[in-house]
């Protein structure tokens, strides 16, 4: 077998986990299920990810991270606040909701995880910080170009915009319906800008 670099190596095994989790689920995805996904030996796994808890570790901070960035690149700034919500919004949920439901799926059920497991609580509040900061970005950039300020913070209108966003996410999941979608959507850019003025 051809030498792989450390760091090649754990990107190939953090995609077996997530690749594995997404259809296995946490409680049924071991170390040997993700070697097999792999195409590797189990030793070869585990000098790696030692323990089924470190790779979840490494799949939950790599979901957060796409997300973020997704989150991140989605806004478009230089239009206003209600644009900037309308179309990162917007965005995001053609990039990672429609078609992504798995994605969706094993985002939560990794929190839950995390936050069920003693010594990885703060992944869950990891997560739900770098969706709020992102979101909070991009709102303050939105405000500061357009000259103009807002009522609240940007912290309390960015977790607003997120817990909006789980709950969206939540009911396509178990419901997969694009013009409902679409409308809560339009409703939440219609509510966050009304916070942002108050």
């Amino acid at each position: 077998m051809p030498y792989v670099e450390a760091a090649v190596r754990r990107r190939q095994f953090i995609a077996a986990g997530r690749a594995a989790l997404a259809v296995h689920g946490v409680a049924k995805t071991s170390l040997r299920v993700v070697a097999a996904e792999a195409g590797v030996a189990l030793a070869t796994m585990q000098y790696v990810f030692p323990s089924k808890e470190e790779l979840l570790r490494a799949v939950i901070e790599d979901v957060v991270d796409e997300i973020a960035s997704v989150l991140a690149d989605s806004a478009v700034t230089d239009q206003g606040l209600e644009n900037a919500i309308r179309y990162g919004l917007g965005a995001f949920w053609d990039r990672l909701v429609v078609g992504g439901r798995e994605l969706q799926m094993l985002q939560y059920e990794l929190t839950m995880y995390a936050l069920r497991t003693p010594g990885h609580e703060d992944l869950a509040r990891h997560q739900y910080q770098r969706y709020t900061a992102v979101v909070a970005d991009w709102c303050r950039r939105a405000t500061e170009q357009a000259g103009t300020t807002v009522g609240v913070s940007f912290d309390h209108l960015a977790r607003m915009i997120v817990a909006g966003v789980d709950g969206l996410i939540l009911q396509y999941v178990c419901t997969p319906d694009d013009a409902r979608a679409r409308e809560g959507l339009n409703a939440l850019t219609v509510m966050a800008t009304a916070l942002a003025r108050s």
